[in-house]
């Protein structure tokens, strides 16, 4: 019986084929105290555990590295950075160390207990992104687990069975696919850790389909990375379909079909052909200027995590970098725990790693936007998992964080500057909402100066900028003009806090509207103000890359995009479409309703 199931649209693509099912990877544990006499021998184990995950990590590190681009994109490394990085962070295995020594526990309750602490931390944190780095957390230690236990990843054997099985049928369906011989599969999982991803590609299954997840999972990213059809946050899917089910995951519109009839399956085989012609005539664009049908250039930037993403930026056709996330190098760095930070000289080897990797395009680099909801200092962590964080979205984060521990911000500032002596770099400030910060900042960017020009390192001109992400600076942009270079509207914060909705919370994600009026009067005045005071200003947030979107921020005036490289090509083919002078009249019939949702 065909049914369908709903999620979150993270991939675009449509994939067809049959379903292989890993049940959720969570591992019975025993709970039982230990004798005192055997605390070491449980830390030894568990120990044990974690040094295999680190070595099989290791290897596929090796083997990504092995492995060009497109069979194994950086963002897939960086997310097994990540889980080494975990692994070999103090406060898990110290925190372990602890129950086991003395409370008595096992290795295994030890260990989820530790789970359990961290994990409310990751629950506090306002950014989507760090926010389901819990997920990671989660699969390093069910990895350990599985050591521990001698308990193996089921996926690759899995594919196998599935696709030997397959292979064997040749049924009406098969027949309409025209694959009775080499039959697709798609991977239904609770959820997919990076190690899994690389058994994922390794096994050809042509897309996949998770329970949990959202638009910032690792597997998401993956995913997009990869241009591989994806749908997350399905909920019950790996419970409600079977094991070689026929399946078509439709990543546009973030639908599941199972058991599809012959004519769904004719209908969407036409649809995945199409596409696949789609994407190669979107490659030619990629060196084409992104230049209106009335002749207005438009920059089309990327939005970055780490500095080897200059790679697919270029790839893509972008024309700079217009949002370089600094804070992952905080959090995401090989061998060394969370309360380490990065110092100058290792900032500055990351910065001057993306300038270079630009090739003399400009590099927007934004200071590290992270928080007292997200604790670097492992004794703050440790405090702060005993409190109840009454609204972490409005605490002690980004540029509020950074001003609190000016040694930590001038360590930064300095690093940015000194590379900026070797390429075009902008320098872009998080979560402005007041002139005494803005003065502040601005006083410490000259700090750095000064202390470089004492020490006689150069640096160059660097443009300085701030991000319209709260609805009190975007009421007070004649301030913000004034002081800054130019401006950049972070649509996420912006939507969020304006409207009052946790994107993150699902019983009010729903209310998250792009197009709610009040929203799209801020955006138009940003953008309208900025032009008109010759000033630049660009959208980083993710409605620069929704091509829904693309017509209604040119009419606005927008002419500078930030977004995933992904996306670039496909809002330059609605640009290359659209004639700016003839939008004026609609974007006011757009601004002027009180559901503008009807006229996009």
């Amino acid at each position: 019986m065909t049914f369908s199931v709903r999620g979150l649209a993270v991939a675009q693509g449509i994939a067809i084929g049959r379903a292989v099912l890993i049940a959720s990877s969570r591992i019975d544990v025993a709970h039982y105290f230990i004798e005192a006499s055997d605390v070491e021998a449980e830390i030894a184990r568990m120990g044990a555990g974690r040094d295999a995950v680190i070595d099989e990590l290791g290897r596929l590190q090796h083997s990504v590295s092995q492995m060009s681009r497109k069979e194994a994109p950086h963002e897939l490394a960086a997310m097994l950075d990540v889980h080494l990085m975990l692994l070999q962070d103090e406060m898990l295995s110290d925190g372990v160390n602890h129950w086991i020594t003395d409370r008595l526990y096992n290795a295994e309750w030890a260990l989820t207990t530790q789970l359990e602490l961290i994990s409310r931390q990751f629950d506090d944190m306002e950014d989507a992104y760090l926010r389901e780095r819990k997920a990671d957390l989660e699969q390093v230690v069910e990895r350990i687990l599985r050591h521990m236990q001698g308990v193996v990843s089921p996926i690759v054997d899995s594919a196998k069975r599935t696709k030997r099985e397959s292979k064997q049928r040749n049924g009406q369906q098969d027949l309409l696919l025209d694959d009775t011989i080499d039959v697709p599969l798609i991977l239904v999982a609770h959820d997919l850790s990076p190690a899994d991803m690389m058994q994922f590609k390794q096994s050809v299954f042509a897309g996949f389909v998770t329970d949990v997840g959202g638009k910032t999972s690792h597997t998401a990213i993956v995913a997009r990375s990869m241009n591989i059809p994806a749908v997350v946050g399905a909920r019950a899917a790996s419970t409600l379909m079977r094991q070689d089910d026929w399946v078509i995951i439709d990543g546009d519109a973030g639908v599941v079909i199972v058991d599809p009839s012959p004519i769904i399956l004719a209908e969407y085989g036409f649809k995945q052909r199409q596409g696949e012609l789609e994407r190669g005539r979107l490659a030619r664009l990629r060196n084409t200027p992104a230049v209106t049908m009335d002749g207005e250039k438009i920059e089309l930037l990327a939005n970055i995590e780490q500095p080897d993403d200059a790679v697919a930026a270029l790839k893509a056709g972008a024309v700079g970098v217009g949002l370089f996330r600094s804070e992952f190098l905080f959090m995401s760095r090989d061998g060394k725990g969370l309360s380490r930070l990065p110092n100058e000289e290792e900032q500055f080897q990351a910065y001057k790693r993306a300038v270079d990797g630009m090739q003399g395009l400009p590099v927007t680099i934004r200071t590290v936007d992270i928080g007292a909801d997200k604790p670097l200092d492992r004794q703050d962590r440790l405090e702060k998992a005993q409190d109840t964080q009454l609204n972490p979205a409005l605490g002690l984060r980004a540029i509020r964080w950074s001003l609190v521990d000016p040694g930590m911000f001038l360590t930064q500032l300095r690093a940015i500057l000194r590379a900026s002596s070797f390429g075009q770099i902008k320098l872009l400030i998080p979560m402005l909402c007041a002139v005494g910060e803005i003065r502040q900042t601005l006083a410490l960017i000259q700090q750095a100066k000064t202390e470089l020009d004492a020490q006689g390192v150069a640096y160059g001109d660097v443009k300085i900028g701030a991000m319209i992400e709260i609805p009190a600076a975007a009421l007070m942009l004649p301030t913000f003009l004034k002081y800054f270079d130019f401006l950049s509207i972070g649509t996420n914060d912006l939507i969020q806090y304006t409207l009052a909705i946790d994107r993150a919370d699902e019983a009010v994600a729903h209310m998250y509207d792009p197009l709610h009026p009040a929203v799209l009067h801020l955006i138009a005045n940003t953008i309208r103000q900025s032009r008109l005071q010759g000033k630049d200003v660009s959208v980083c947030g993710e409605m620069a890359g929704d091509v829904g979107l693309t017509r209604l921020l040119l009419g606005m005036g927008l002419r500078c995009f930030s977004m995933h490289p992904a996306q670039i090509l496909t809002v330059k083919q609605q640009i290359l479409r659209t004639d700016t002078s003839k939008l004026q009249d609609w974007v006011q019939q757009v601004l002027t309703s009180e559901n503008p949702a009807e006229f996009v």
